[in-house]
């Protein structure tokens, strides 16, 4: 009987990009919160970096255009509009490659 072994190393890949600046981003709200629906962007935050919109990369695209909005409508602080837009940078990147894999 064979044992399987841990791995030694993780190759890094766009969606652990991804999965960072998500990570970043709901930081940024919880660390600011206060501002005009705060509440409501992070269960959005939530949705986009669940495993279903992991695998389906188009409905973690229009999370994001929900919550972009919400930080329109709001007047969100510049950072957590920066951050909103390297999300957008990386996840165009990400659903390009997996367009080459198709």
């Amino acid at each position: 009987m064979t044992f399987l072994e841990e791995p030694k190393g993780y190759e890094k890949t766009i969606l652990s990009d991804l999965q960072g600046a998500w990570t970043i981003l709901r930081k940024l709200v919880a660390d600011n919160a206060g501002f005009a629906g705060w509440e409501r962007m992070l269960p959005h935050i939530d949705e986009a970096m669940s495993w279903e919109s992991v695998r389906n990369l188009p409905h973690m695209r229009n999370t994001l255009l929900i919550i972009r909005n919400l930080g329109l409508q709001n007047k969100i602080p510049e950072e957590i509009m920066q951050e909103i837009e390297d999300i957008t940078e990386i996840l165009e990147e990400a659903i390009l490659d997996s367009n080459k894999c198709l």
